[in-house]
């Protein structure tokens, strides 16, 4: 059973939640129309802000990628891609292994104080006399570009119901700084827009507009090499660099898309990982759907993975989990029905559409096309014999989609802000690491396990 912490944590945590998703449904009723801009995390939130430099051996930054809505993402980019592409020979067999194995212990005591001070980070730089132009965080250098070592992507959906939780909020930065460690990828956390300002498809379809971004981004760092100048920025000595250089770099035909030099030179978009949390697997399953029936459009990116966990799946007719934990830890079943109401259209709504329920048939793409795919599940949550039954499905038609049941574990246990710090938080983060570099690992440097 889950701690007498957790079990008082729950009650605090429902009320908040469903005092917000009251005061959700009467601003929708008070509202006459939506704003398609839209807003992509509430004033409650707890917000870290992005540090370009490599403070917890992660940078990060944001960046508003659509000129018509709030759209997103944060990048979070692990200090590893710094390193020489040869140097990698040792991958998991060395140093990572041992911070797995050292993970519960805690022996690297230097790195847990950087992740303690990495959320109130401020950088002095900043604060200096120097001039505004001047850039101060990391920027790769033009002259190593086609030195530098390419990682995978993992696209990173957050969950809060579709109505609250951010891609910035203290909780969803530490997650991805430690997915991007253990994966060793470039996690691009995706913001998309909240309900009921913005209902469905709105946020599904953010999810996808970030994976077209991320192959116009190959494209254009291509366009940059052709031209010589490398996809990356030049730098000033100590590592500065004007905004004026910006303008020396392709962007797209109406200038809404420019050059990403973090991606340009360290992203390796054939290598895409889908990442979704509670109502984020949700978006997940359905960036990898679209992406599916977008085919080559997506040239260079391709999905070769996704991690569903505890997805946010519901249906009209109750499985087993459903009846009998009706009432579970923090997001009990009621209150889930009620964010379902705020996501989805008036008109469209039923816990049977496809957005809610995978199986329900006609949904898109033939489930044999699907990516491989690890769903995450805890013991307490009411939402789990659904995402089994679809895990099922797929490795009927021969999909390796293996389940994770994490016992005495309730929903978002791996991500929720008082939970990411224990042990069973840190497993799970592992064991999503082990499964996922089976499909990211370049050939000859798979890890044995």
């Amino acid at each position: 059973m889950p701690s007498v912490g957790v079990k008082l944590y729950s009650v605090f945590f429902k009320f908040l939640l469903k005092h917000r998703l009251q005061n959700r449904i009467q601003s929708s009723d008070d509202s006459s129309s939506s704003d398609p801009f839209g807003v992509t995390t509430r004033p409650e939130e707890s917000v870290a802000p992005p540090n370009p430099l490599f403070t917890d051996g992660v940078a990060t930054k944001d960046i508003h990628i659509d000129p018509l809505t709030s759209l997103s993402v944060r990048i979070f980019l692990p200090e590893s891609a710094l390193s020489p592409a040869a140097g990698k020979a040792r991958s998991l067999a060395g140093s990572d292994l041992l911070v797995r194995r050292n993970s519960y212990g805690s022996s690297n005591s230097h790195k847990a104080e950087s992740r303690r001070s990495s959320y109130g980070y401020t950088t002095t730089a900043s604060s200096s006399s120097s001039s505004v132009e001047v850039y101060r965080g990391y920027a790769p250098s033009s002259s190593s570009t086609g030195e530098c070592r390419k990682l995978p992507v993992m696209l990173q959906f957050h969950g809060g119901g579709w109505v609250s939780g951010s891609n910035d909020s203290v909780a969803n930065d530490f997650f991805c700084r430690r997915m991007a460690k253990h994966c060793d990828v470039i996690v691009l956390a995706v913001g998309y827009r909240l309900a009921p300002e913005n209902r469905y498809p709105a946020a599904c379809e953010d999810g996808f507009k970030v994976l077209q971004w991320l192959g116009k981004q190959a494209n254009l760092a291509e366009c940059n090499k052709s031209m010589g100048s490398g996809g990356g920025i030049s730098r000033r000595g100590g590592g500065e660099v004007k905004k004026s250089d910006v303008s020396k770099h392709v962007v797209d035909a109406f200038g809404a898309s420019m050059v990403e030099p973090w991606l340009a030179s360290h992203a390796d978009p054939s290598r895409c990982v889908l990442l979704g949390v509670s109502c984020g697997a949700n978006i997940a399953d359905y960036v990898a759907r679209k992406a599916i029936e977008a085919g080559q459009i997506l040239d260079p990116v391709k999905v070769v993975a996704q991690v569903l966990m505890y997805p946010f799946f519901i249906g009209s007719v109750p499985t087993q989990s459903e009846i009998k934990q009706a009432n579970s830890y923090f997001y009990d079943k009621p209150m889930c029905i009620l964010a379902w109401k705020l996501f989805l259209p008036e008109e469209e709504f039923s816990l049977d559409h496809p957005a809610a329920n995978p199986l329900v048939p006609g949904r898109g793409p033939p489930l044999k096309f699907m990516p491989p795919t690890l769903t995450i599940v805890a013991e307490h949550d009411w939402m789990r014999d659904r995402a089994i039954a679809y895990s099922e499905e797929l490795r009927k038609v021969n999909v390796d989609a293996p389940v994770l049941e994490y016992k005495d574990a309730v929903h978002e246990f791996a991500t929720l802000d008082m939970l990411l710090r224990t042990p069973q938080a840190q497993a799970c983060a592992e064991d999503i690491a082990i499964w996922v570099k089976k499909y990211i690992s370049l050939r000859g440097h798979e890890f044995s396990y």
